[in-house]
């Protein structure tokens, strides 16, 4: 098991917003949450990249409990996260913010294969690499926050909301990456709004609502439940 979530519970000051998440990623799987807005999806991320603390549970990476660790040492194991917002350094460039993804590394000749894979991925972003950061259109910011996460050499990737605000087009380009980089062998945590998609593309799914997850199944069988479609899909 690569990821092993149990009994999470975490918030912000007096604030209970994770209320006992139980959840599992298998090597080579992608993992879908879904729920509405405030329903703990984007705490649940934070809390395993070390982002927001612990307060009683366990999140094991690789056989390894992690939730006490500072975020930097969970990225230097290899758990990497592309954040809602996509949160990239506005001033700095294309370049320099791909560069600071590797801040944990000193592999000079990786850092610089995985540069040159996610040029291969983004092509834009390539003909952008001098260009500072927040003159990038909304989809150009997002494939940097998801390129800026595959240069920590993530052996598990979380994504939080990767299709929001963005045009139809760069959406299918995002989850096309997203499918290509599970297809070779990284296991990824999804957390997206846009349900009918991210289950479609999911191997299993998790639906979180108020802080607890309240339903789990393989993706294709969360599709097809009467529930999942009134609440989230929209049938």
């Amino acid at each position: 098991m690569l990821l092993e979530v149990e009994n999470l519970h975490a918030g912000y000051g007096p604030i209970e917003v994770l209320k006992g998440i139980t959840l599992r990623v298998e090597e080579g799987e992608i993992v879908a949450m879904i729920g509405a807005n405030g329903a703990g999806k984007t705490s649940t991320l934070m809390t395993i990249s070390g982002c927001v603390p612990a307060t009683k549970g366990t999140v094991r990476f690789a056989g390894r409990e992690i939730q006490a660790l500072p975020a930097h040492e969970i990225v230097r194991l290899g758990v990497c996260h592309s954040p809602e917002g996509r949160k990239i350094f506005p001033r700095l460039s294309v370049w320099d913010n791909l560069q600071l993804g590797a801040y944990t590394r000193s592999d000079k000749a990786g850092i610089r294969r995985d540069v040159d894979r996610v040029f291969e991925l983004f092509p834009i972003l390539r003909e952008r690499r001098a260009q500072a950061g927040g003159t990038l259109s909304g989809g150009e910011q997002q494939m940097l926050a998801v390129g800026r996460a595959l240069m920590g050499k993530p052996k598990l990737l979380l994504l939080d909301e990767p299709s929001l605000g963005l045009a139809p087009l760069v959406v299918k380009k995002i989850f096309e990456v997203i499918r290509e980089l599970n297809q070779s062998g990284m296991a990824i945590l999804l957390v997206e709004q846009a349900a009918r998609m991210a289950l479609k593309l999911a191997h299993r799914g998790y639906v979180l609502e108020t802080g607890t997850i309240t339903m789990t199944d393989r993706g294709e069988a969360l599709l097809g439940d009467r529930r999942v479609q009134d609440a989230y899909l929209g049938e």
